[in-house]
């Protein structure tokens, strides 16, 4: 990735968007939840150098793609790269604004202080989720794209009813499941295992187990947006190496060429 001529894009975008607007925009953000631990930091450094606000909505990714398709107002979105392309091409994004952030999978996470799992082989998770008393991961029934993953996986495995009794399901974040529950293992991206406090970080499950085409991340300005340019230049702020440096600080992994 050539940084340089993408920060001089991105520095005119900022300074197009801090001069559009006396005020400074409102800007509305429907974005997959596991992107919230490096939007925080993010975000802030967008508003202090531009004086936009940013409102954000996470939700899991499947009801990301939902609400947007109702119509739910939205200046810019962050979904998977085969969602934007599919928004792109029917007009609900901007083609053009379309950008790669950064790609993900699926990890596992122990209870802090737990010996780290051999995970080098589809088989040896299979182990490790089967000697495992209890394994948390987030729901598959609310579109949460790592339980649609994980669930096929288990199914593939053919172990989903050894692992039912002794599964419980996130709502919403690993974090949030945390305060009120614990358990020895959790699967779901690295970012989120990152920030909860109580889970040590194994590592990512080998690469026969992941689909990195859909956890491949992008955002895009919607078509619909009252604040063109300073979406455009909140979408390309978050291509910038500051941008990249910390998805990948907060567990994700730079996006291939």
């Amino acid at each position: 990735m050539q940084y340089f001529p993408m920060m001089k894009k991105v520095t005119a975008l900022l300074l197009l968007a801090s001069v559009s607007s006396l005020s400074g925009a409102e800007l509305r953000l429907l974005s997959a939840e596991v992107m919230k631990p490096a939007l925080r930091e993010l975000i802030a450094d967008f508003e202090k150098t531009t004086g936009h606000r940013i409102t954000v909505i996470y939700d899991s990714a499947g009801k990301v793609r939902s609400r947007f398709l109702a119509g739910e107002p939205a200046d810019a979105i962050i979904v998977q790269l085969p969602v934007a392309e599919d928004l792109a091409s029917t007009g609900k994004v901007m083609a053009d604004s379309v950008q790669v952030l950064s790609r993900s999978g699926l990890g596992l996470g122990v209870r802090r202080g737990m010996p780290h799992p051999d995970l080098s082989s589809a088989e040896a998770v299979k182990q490790t989720l089967l000697a495992a008393s209890s394994l948390a991961y987030p729901d598959p029934a609310r579109g949460a794209a790592s339980g649609i993953l994980f669930l096929s996986i288990i199914r593939k495995m053919g172990i989903t009813a050894e692992l039912e009794s002794k599964t419980r399901f996130t709502q919403g974040s690993l974090v949030d499941f945390a305060q009120q529950q614990q358990t020895d293992v959790a699967v779901t991206q690295p970012a989120e295992i990152l920030a909860a406090p109580s889970y040590d970080f194994a590592g990512w499950l080998p690469d026969e187990l992941q689909d990195y085409k859909n956890f491949t991340w992008a955002t895009a300005v919607a078509t619909s947006t009252s604040e063109p340019h300073a979406a455009e230049a909140f979408v390309h702020f978050l291509t910038s190496p500051l941008a990249i440096r910390a998805f990948i600080a907060k567990g994700m992994r730079a996006a291939p060429k």
